[in-house]
């Protein structure tokens, strides 16, 4: 599945493009998302253990106390901090919503009707803790393991974010032959950047506002009827022959469900993207329509914690260069 370090690779290739500088490698990328949430989980544990040592003796002047320790609790209320890790660690403050999944924590965008390679995949709890808490959260979302030559079908989604934080759909393209995630995911990505023809190429001023999504796709199934298939679970890829023209189109497995529509509605929906132009009622006498249901978790970043991550690495590599 998709990680927070297939998304950090995503904007190290669009930002390196566009600021014309050299950019990180898959593997180097992984590896410092990895160190990354290595002392994330350290700082956590420090945190866990003040908290509970707080707790004790909190507990423990309750009892000594000649005073009801409900008073006491009250009393206390305003002054309660959050513990402050016994470390010199100097890490970003990077706020996230720990628990929320990645079609969760986005909204939708307008399916386009025109047929390309691109798919619609579309589109806090205000953290009450420290810096580093909110570091500790970003972190711990899905950790990559070591850089393997993976092979996948995948795609890139790039959205724009609005003040209000409503995300807008600003490009979307994808391969179904698997490709190797080094080459394949830099590659999509300054596709869906610069090629997605239903939109003008990503600017440099636009990275501050950009979020990005990565879907790997999995479990390709021929699907043994057009309904064939699970709302929220199953992506589509259609084809079918109209009036002697071949068509084709796709939905990642997310768009459905955000939408809000039906089955059948996802089904017309997808014929109208491909390109049919026929009555509602009348899209099951198309020609020859075969359906392949697959799967792909999404994984998503916006260019804020990008950014972030990216500034806590320059300052390791700087102070691992003077050791």
């Amino acid at each position: 599945m998709a990680t927070v370090a297939h998304c950090l690779y995503c904007f190290e290739a669009l930002a390196a493009n566009l600021e014309k500088h050299e950019s990180l490698s898959l593997s180097q990328v992984q590896d410092w998302w990895s160190r990354f949430n290595s002392k994330a989980e350290v700082i956590g544990a420090q945190n866990d253990g003040e908290e509970n040592n707080t707790l004790l003796e909190n507990e423990g002047d309750s009892e000594d106390g000649d005073e009801d320790p409900l008073e006491e609790v009250d009393s206390d209320e305003d002054q309660i901090v959050d513990p402050v890790p016994r470390s010199d660690l100097r890490l970003p403050s990077i706020s996230r919503l720990q628990n929320a999944s990645p079609s969760t924590a986005s909204t939708s965008s307008t399916p386009s009707s025109l047929s390309t390679p691109s798919s619609q995949a579309a589109l806090s709890n205000t953290s009450k803790s420290s810096s580093n808490s909110s570091f500790f959260s970003f972190s711990r979302r899905s950790a990559s393991s070591p850089a393997r030559k993976e092979e996948h079908p995948l795609f890139v989604t790039w959205n724009t974010v609005s003040s209000l934080g409503r995300k807008s759909l600003r490009g979307c393209i994808g391969t179904f032959d698997p490709l190797e995630l080094a080459s394949g995911l830099r590659s999509y990505a300054l596709t869906a950047a610069f090629d997605d023809t239903r939109f003008s190429p990503i600017t440099r001023s636009e990275l501050p506002s950009l979020s990005t999504s990565v879907t790997l796709l999995t479990a390709f199934t021929p699907a043994s009827d057009p309904f064939d298939w699970t709302l929220g679970t199953h992506g589509l890829r259609i084809s079918f022959t109209h009036h002697g023209k071949r068509y084709g189109a796709t939905y990642l497995p997310d768009v459905a469900i955000e939408q809000g529509w039906t089955k059948e509605e996802t089904l017309l929906s997808l014929m109208r993207k491909a390109g049919w132009c026929g009555r509602s009622g009348e899209w099951k006498k198309v020609g020859d329509l075969r359906v392949v249901r697959y799967q792909g978790k999404k994984e998503s970043v916006d260019y804020s914690e990008w950014k972030e991550w990216r500034e806590w690495v320059k300052k390791e590599e700087k102070r691992e260069a003077v050791m």
